[in-house]
């Protein structure tokens, strides 16, 4: 005889083989039977029960037809059971702690230890209730087997465990607990969820009673259709977790805002999301997680990131202070909500700009900066060496300019890379501020240039290769960046010049590298010229070597001869306007005539004679502001060793004049400003800065000038300065504004004039290219094309391309076209 004791391997059980047929059962004396195991199958008494006997009756009355009889009878024995027995003993937990939970927050007016003793209590039995009743539907499901394999498939009803189950959501979880009260599932979603609210509070809770009651939501439906997507714990029990949850985190989220700092609020919710992800796989449905991440990035991170960026201790602190390990967890978590990083990136944009204008104005006020006038002897050598140190110091802040904005850029290199993860749209982001904040700049491709000058002339000296490719590439960072080439290819040109013909460069390899370097990144338009320059010195030097060897042929044994280096520049090529130093332009074209001694002058005339029969058809023109001279000078008056004191004195072609026209003069006489410059025809400009190198400056002090002061005005005496003395036997004179330095702003004004008129012809040809191809265009496009091909050399001005277009339409190289829709030009061949 088979026992109901234990469930065991399912036995099949066949129907017997004769003599039922024919055989008349009684129903009620047999459903008797079956109601009476069934109470005992329920109340945990089933050990005696025969599970054949039973399988055998049910078996008779499907049999007999009386399949649906059955059906209904164990179906209403069910929910009597239920009503009456199961519904009661669950209802008698719910005590006064649970019944004054808050129907939408969830919250009791009790203490967390009773509603906690009494959730559990709740929890426990309901779990017990649901175990108990899948176990004994289980065994009444294999007494019914036959019914549910012929009678239920045939009529299409719900098995009769399928059934049961839904008496089980209609009985116990769809039954208000008492009159006037909510119903059960109402009242288990509100108690799950206090349990689950005093688990994210940081109180141990039993999750396994949870876990139970969470499974038989998922094993109960809102229909007996059991469609898998109504699921009671999808439609009565998720939607509520999901709501609470985003009102619990919506409030904390306020709150952490208002009392923590930025680096705990990541790392909490940080922490957050991850408890949600391990508490749906341990105590609720795994299908949740992305649901609750959802709802947790939303209120926590979504929601509240601007918030959370602007904080006092939010990405503006992290950045200030290095906070690298902060910034990277609020990368992280923008990144789960937003792709783009939306809120992070206009943050951090705003940073580099708002440090970046600090560089700028830094830059700006250090150039501002003036020295006061002096008229005594003292306040004149005062005054000499404050008006070096402005000129240097507003140097030195384009330099520290540069190296600021590449400090800037290398810090937010460091940041992209260890808190950013390299991410590819806050490198574009960071590149566009980097660039915004070079080009807002007016003076920054000035800049840039005497960061290079000042790296050629000393800042790669005693460096490795390693160490001078770096200092390049980071010229290179710079300008790439930088929007307006053209404006910076002529100041590159002037500052080289200046390297060049002063012999300023460390290594003439190194400038060719940097050529090279251009070339690559600009192409080889943009180096042309600069290339052409060094093609100069190369035959400069070989020109110099060919005329000593020629004047060495002539046999001209003169001891006395001045030695000649040339420089041979093209015109077209190198600006010489760099050495003009406030002369005139006629100066620049050599219009003016100098006058040079005798000595001088033949040496003049001779390379004059000798370049003019290598070049015929050739102009020569001399540019004496650009040339400098070696000079030997003997001071007569002895030293502590009783002999003349002798220097070499490196200085301008300027200076060397002027110095020779004291050789002859006697002893205590002077010349007169007027005097000096009548003899040498030096432009007065170019004479008072080199008297102010000769006469004022307190090293190079070999002229005494009176009145003294540091202005040179017409009326000023000079004379031979015979007491002079300096430790050194090499002396170099430097002329004011001699060496590369940050324009003011008349010498600004000229060059953006210069570089102004050289776009237009830029913008001229690049119109005349576009129509020669296109023929006919409409305005609009042919804006945009022209603003198109030029926007990497510089930024077009629209109404700049528009005079243009007007200056080519009356030379009639375009026309309008009257009969186009919207305003359109033809090219005329």
């Amino acid at each position: 005889m088979a026992s109901l004791a234990g469930r065991g391997p399912r036995a099949k059980i066949r129907p017997p083989r004769r003599g039922l047929a024919n055989n008349d059962i009684d129903f009620n004396d047999t459903w008797g039977v079956l109601e009476k195991a069934f109470l005992e199958i329920h109340t945990k008494n089933a050990s005696a029960l025969s599970f054949e006997e039973l399988y055998r009756n049910a078996y008779k009355i499907v049999l007999k037809k009386k399949g649906d009889e059955l059906y209904k009878r164990v179906a209403d024995f069910e929910e009597r059971w239920l009503a009456e027995n199961v519904h009661k003993r669950v209802v008698n937990l719910l005590t006064p702690p649970l019944m004054m939970l808050d129907s939408t927050s969830g919250r009791s007016l009790t203490t967390t230890a009773e509603k906690k003793d009494s959730g559990e209590k709740f929890l426990r039995e309901l779990r017990g209730a649901w175990e108990d009743h899948q176990v004994c539907m289980s065994m009444l499901t294999d007494v019914l087997m036959y019914m549910d394999r012929v009678y239920c498939q045939d009529s299409r009803q719900p098995s009769i465990f399928a059934k049961s189950m839904g008496l089980f959501r209609d009985q116990i979880l769809r039954k208000p607990a008492r009159t006037e009260m909510p119903i059960l599932l109402d009242i288990l979603t509100r108690i799950i969820l206090d349990q689950i609210r005093m688990d994210r509070d940081g109180e141990t809770i039993q999750t396994h009673l949870i876990k139970a009651n969470i499974s038989m939501l998922e094993g109960l439906y809102d229909s007996d259709q059991e469609v898998e997507d109504e699921k009671l714990y999808l439609t009565a029990f998720e939607t509520e977790f999901l709501a609470t949850s985003a009102d619990f985190y919506r409030t904390e989220g306020e709150r952490m805002l208002r009392e923590s700092d930025a680096g705990t609020y990541c790392t909490h919710a940080k922490r957050r999301i991850d408890e949600e992800g391990d508490r749906c796989r341990s105590t609720l449905s795994e299908s949740t997680a992305p649901k609750i991440q959802r709802v947790v990035e939303d209120e926590l991170i979504r929601h509240k990131m601007k918030g959370l960026i602007e904080m006092d201790s939010g990405v503006e602190y992290m950045v200030d202070n290095d906070k690298l390990q902060e910034l990277g967890f609020v990368f992280d978590l923008e990144a789960r909500v937003d792709v783009k990083k939306t809120e992070l990136t206009r943050a951090i944009q705003k940073i580099v700009m708002e440090m970046g204008a600090n560089i700028t104005n830094a830059a700006v006020a250090a150039s501002a900066t003036s020295a006061a006038p002096g008229t005594t002897e003292e306040q004149a050598e005062d005054k000499a060496k404050t008006g070096a140190a402005k000129v240097n110091q507003v140097t030195v802040a384009a330099l520290k300019w540069s190296e600021d904005i590449l400090a800037l850029k290398d810090r937010f290199d460091n940041i992209w890379r260890q808190a950013f993860q390299s991410d590819q749209m806050l490198q574009i982001a960071l590149n566009r501020s980097m660039a915004d904040t070079i080009n807002s700049f007016s003076r920054s491709s000035e800049y840039i240039s005497l960061f290079i000058d000042d790296n050629m002339k000393k800042g790669i000296r005693n460096k490795t290769d390693a160490e001078v490719d770096s200092t390049l590439e980071k010229a290179i960072i710079l300008l790439r960046y930088l929007q307006d080439k053209d404006l910076f290819e002529t100041y590159y040109k002037k500052h080289l010049c200046k390297r060049l013909l002063l012999n300023k460069s460390q290594s003439i390899s190194v400038e060719k590298q940097m050529i090279s370097k251009m070339k690559i990144e600009l192409g080889n338009s943009f180096t042309l010229k600069l290339e052409a320059m060094f093609k100069d010195m190369t035959l400069s030097e070989e020109l110099t070597n060919g005329y000593k060897s020629y004047v060495n042929k002539l046999g001209d044994a003169d001891r006395t001869r001045v030695d000649l280096g040339i420089n041979v520049l093209t015109s077209m090529t190198w600006p010489l306007e760099a050495f003009r130093g406030g002369a005139t332009a006629d100066e620049d074209q050599g219009n003016l005539q100098i006058i040079f001694p005798a000595s001088i002058d033949r040496v003049k005339t001779g390379f004059t004679r000798f370049y003019n029969e290598k070049h015929s058809g050739r102009k020569l023109t001399w540019q004496t502001n650009m040339g400098d001279a070696d000079i030997k000078a003997t001071f007569a008056k002895a030293g502590k060793d009783g002999k003349p004191r002798t220097h070499d004195i490196n200085c301008s072609t300027y200076a060397m004049l002027i110095l020779l026209l004291f050789n002859d003069l006697p002893a205590g006489a002077s010349l007169a400003f007027e005097e000096i410059q009548a003899a040498t025809n030096i432009p007065p400009s170019d004479l008072a800065r080199n008297l102010q190198s000769l006469a004022v400056a307190p090293k190079t002090r070999f002229l005494v000038k009176e009145p003294m002061s540091r202005e040179i005005n017409p009326g000023d005496r000079f004379s031979y300065n015979e007491n002079f003395k300096s430790q050194f036997v090499k002396i170099k004179v430097g002329v004011v504004s001699a060496g590369n330095k940050v324009e003011g702003d008349r010498e600004r004004k000229e060059t953006e004039k210069k570089n102004n008129d050289s776009r237009g012809y830029v913008i001229e040809a690049c119109v005349v290219r576009i129509m020669k191809q296109r023929k006919v265009l409409a305005h609009t496009a042919l804006l945009n094309e022209t603003i198109t091909q030029l926007s990497a050399q510089f930024k077009p001005d629209v109404n700049m391309i528009k005079k243009k277009i007007e200056s080519l339409i009356e030379r009639e190289y375009l026309e309008r076209v009257d009969e186009a829709a919207v305003p359109s030009y033809r090219y005329l061949a």
